[in-house]
C-alpha cells in the first residue's frame, strides 16, 4: 500500500507536465498555477484542454447560411389573396385554354362546346366573344389573378357551380347584365330567385343544345325540382307534355312573373285562352266559373278524370248547383238509375256524362233560347 501511494505523486506530476506541455493556452485559461497541480484538477481541465477553440470563420458559417436560407424567400412571389380581383388576363381566352383543354372535359362537360353556341358568334356585337369583347372574362370575370401560378383556383374565379365561394345573386350577375328583356325583367319577383336558383341550375352554357331550350328535353329539366308536376303528367287525362308536343314555359315564365304560379300570362284565363281560344268570348250566356278560374274546374298538369277536370260530374257541378229540384242526385247506388238486380231511381241521365248529357254548352252559350246552356 505504501509503495502504491509513493508511486502516485510522481505519476500525477508526470500527467500535468506534459499537458502544461502540450496545451500551455488551456492551462492559462483554466488559472493553474505555474508550479502545478493536484491530480483530480488536473484530470478535471484534460478533456476541456483538448478542445480546440472554435475559429472567427466557423463561428459565423451559421450565419452565412441562415441569410443564404432567407433569400429565397425574399425572392418567391406573395401568396395570391383569395377573390377574382380586377384585373383581367392579356391573352383572353388563348389564356384560359391552355389550361381548359380537352384533357380537363369531363362527360358531361367540355369547354371547347363554347364555340358551337352564341356566346362564341364573333359577328355578334353582343356575343361574349364579338370583336373587342371579354371572350370567356365576359362571363367569368377577371381571370388574370385565376392565371397566376399558385393561387387558389377554386377562390379567384366565378365557376358557375353551386360549389363556388360566390353567392347566388353575384354568379347571376353576369347573364342578367346582358339578359335584360321584357321576358326577364320580373327575375327578382320569381319563385326561383327566392329559392336561390342560379341561372346554371337550369341552364348549360359549354354545350352545343341547351336541354332547358329544346322542346322534347324541357320538361326534364323542370322535373329535377317539380316532382308532383312530372306526377301529374303522367295520369290518364294530361297535356301532352310527355310526348314532347308542349313545354312547361308554354304556360310559365320561369325567369320571373307578378302572376300567379310565374304564368306567362296575367291570369290563368288568359295563359288558357293563348291555345283555347274559343272560349274566350265575348258569350251571349256565361258560364260564371269559366269566366272567374279555369282552374276552379280543371286541372291544368294532369288528372285522372277526362277533360283534365277536378271531380266527376254531377260531384263537380253540384260544389255550386244545388240538387234539389233537379232530377239528378250524386252518385249513390240509391241515385242510379233502376237496372235488373239493383239500383234506386235515380234519373238515367246521371250515367255517362252526367250532367253534361244535357247542358252540352258548359264554357257558354250564343244560342238566344241558351240561357241553360243546354244549346
Amino acid at each position: 500500500m505504501n509503495r502504491a501511494i509513493r508511486w502516485a505523486a510522481p505519476l500525477a506530476l508526470a500527467v500535468v507536465l506534459a499537458v502544461t506541455l502540450a496545451h500551455p493556452a488551456a492551462m492559462a485559461q483554466t488559472g493553474a498555477p505555474e508550479g502545478g497541480a493536484s491530480a483530480p484538477q488536473a484530470a478535471a481541465s484534460a478533456p476541456a484542454a483538448s478542445a480546440p477553440a472554435p475559429s472567427a470563420s466557423a463561428a459565423s458559417a451559421p450565419a452565412a447560411s441562415a441569410s443564404a436560407a432567407s433569400a429565397p424567400a425574399e425572392a418567391a412571389a406573395p401568396a395570391v389573396p383569395p377573390g377574382q380581383g380586377t384585373e383581367y388576363t392579356e391573352k383572353g381566352a388563348d389564356t384560359c385554354l391552355s389550361c381548359h383543354d380537352s384533357e380537363s372535359d369531363s362527360a358531361g362537360f367540355s369547354t371547347a362546346a363554347i364555340f358551337k353556341t352564341r356566346h362564341a358568334q364573333r359577328g355578334d356585337p353582343h356575343a361574349p366573344f364579338g370583336k373587342g369583347n371579354l371572350q370567356c372574362e365576359a362571363c367569368h370575370g377577371p381571370g388574370a389573378r385565376h392565371a397566376t401560378k399558385g393561387s387558389n383556383k377554386k377562390s379567384t374565379i366565378n365557376s358557375f357551380k353551386p360549389t363556388s365561394f360566390l353567392t347566388v345573386q353575384q354568379r347571376n350577375q353576369p347573364c342578367l347584365g346582358c339578359h335584360q328583356d321584357s321576358v326577364r325583367n320580373a327575375w327578382h319577383v320569381g319563385a326561383h330567385d327566392r329559392n336561390q336558383l342560379g341561372c346554371t341550375s337550369c341552364h348549360k352554357l359549354h354545350s352545343e343544345r341547351d336541354a332547358v331550350r329544346e322542346k322534347t328535353a324541357q320538361a326534364d329539366v323542370c322535373y329535377a325540382c317539380h316532382k308532383q308536376e312530372r306526377a301529374d303528367f303522367q295520369k290518364t287525362s294530361a297535356h301532352p307534355v310527355r310526348f314532347g308536343l308542349m313545354t312547361c314555359s308554354a304556360c310559365h315564365n320561369a325567369h320571373g312573373s307578378s302572376s300567379t304560379a310565374m304564368l306567362a300570362k296575367s291570369t290563368v284565363n288568359q295563359t288558357c285562352y293563348s291555345c283555347h281560344a274559343e272560349k274566350r268570348g265575348p258569350l251571349l250566356w256565361e258560364h260564371a266559373p269559366v269566366v272567374e278560374d279555369c282552374t276552379l274546374c280543371h286541372s291544368p298538369h294532369g288528372s285522372v278524370r277526362r277533360a283534365l277536370l277536378n271531380k266527376s260530374p254531377p260531384l263537380l257541378c253540384q260544389q255550386c248547383h244545388s240538387q234539389a229540384g233537379h232530377p239528378p242526385v250524386a252518385r249513390t247506388p240509391s241515385g242510379l238509375p233502376s237496372v235488373a238486380g239493383g239500383g234506386g231511381a235515380g234519373a238515367v241521365y246521371m250515367v255517362a256524362g252526367s250532367c253534361t248529357n244535357c247542358h252540352t254548352q258548359v264554357h257558354g252559350s250564343n244560342h238566344p233560347s241558351g240561357a241553360k246552356l243546354l244549346r
